[in-house]
């Protein structure tokens, strides 16, 4: 897409009268901007990227060519309600990927700031991803998935609508996730299995080595015993009582899962 200086909107371009587009955002040519579509400060749209409509693209965005944003839920209970796709400050959308706004469930899909979404990926109705994700080519999410921040997916990854990735989690490429992978982990397979923790990501983010070290042994408590279920593994943990932040945010996520975790 073009980055030359004097931002506007390409004379190919198709813009819709009731779009807002800042007069530093650049829209390149072919690019589409239906009803309802704004654009923020120093937004880079690129050649023949469709936004349909009703759709966010906030401040220094750069979406590449041949995206679709903003396109109808892939829901076959959709009946043309009005609903909203939001994609946060400074993330990267990069060629061919497709983000779809909400049902009526939730009303907004919503991507976070600073995330890069790889080529062909696609975000579906009602998911939620955080802020500083990574999603690797072609991957694909279900409706109603929820994605912690820092999170990163490698390519090929699938995930099964209503499924949730907890923040600082990593998913090795061609994963398939059928269950909640908890925050703090690594995983990968088909079906996707716990890993160990994430300590490369948490030491690059800054956490200090104390917390790393609770995680790991409340890691070897919940997923590598031999004589204890999950659940009471769980249980006891809770029990003793003191457990680090970190720790505790892992265990809340463990506690309100409904569709289960990865074991």
């Amino acid at each position: 897409m073009s980055e030359i200086a004097g931002a506007g909107v390409h004379p190919t371009a198709l813009v819709d009268p009731s779009a807002r587009v800042d007069p530093t955002a650049h829209v390149g040519p072919g690019a589409i901007l239906g009803p309802g579509v704004e654009v923020g400060k120093d937004a880079r749209i690129g050649p023949r990227v469709l936004v349909e409509r009703d759709t966010v693209v906030g401040d220094g965005c750069r979406v590449h060519f041949g995206a679709v944003l903003g396109s109808d839920p892939q829901d076959l209970k959709y009946a043309g309600e009005p609903t909203r796709l939001e994609v946060g400050p400074r993330t990267v959308i990069r060629e061919f990927c497709t983000l779809n706004r909400a049902t009526t469930a939730t009303g907004v899909t919503r991507v976070g700031s600073d995330c890069l979404l790889m080529a062909y990926t696609h975000v579906a109705h009602d998911c939620r991803v955080g802020d500083h994700v990574i999603l690797a080519n072609a991957v694909t999410m279900g409706g109603h998935c929820e994605i912690g921040d820092w999170v990163i997916l490698g390519g090929l990854v699938g995930i099964h609508q209503f499924t949730r990735i907890g923040p600082h989690a990593f998913v090795g490429g061609c994963s398939r996730v059928v269950q909640d992978v908890p925050p703090f982990l690594m995983a990968v397979g088909n079906p996707c299995e716990p890993r160990g923790i994430n300590v490369v990501g948490l030491r690059r983010r800054g956490f200090v080595p104390s917390d790393v070290e609770a995680l790991r042994r409340a890691y070897r408590a919940l997923f590598m015993s031999r004589t204890r279920n999950l659940g009471q593994s769980l249980a006891e943990l809770e029990a003793e009582g003191g457990v680090t932040a970190p720790v505790a945010d892992l265990l809340a996520f463990i506690r309100a899962s409904e569709r289960g975790v990865i074991t």
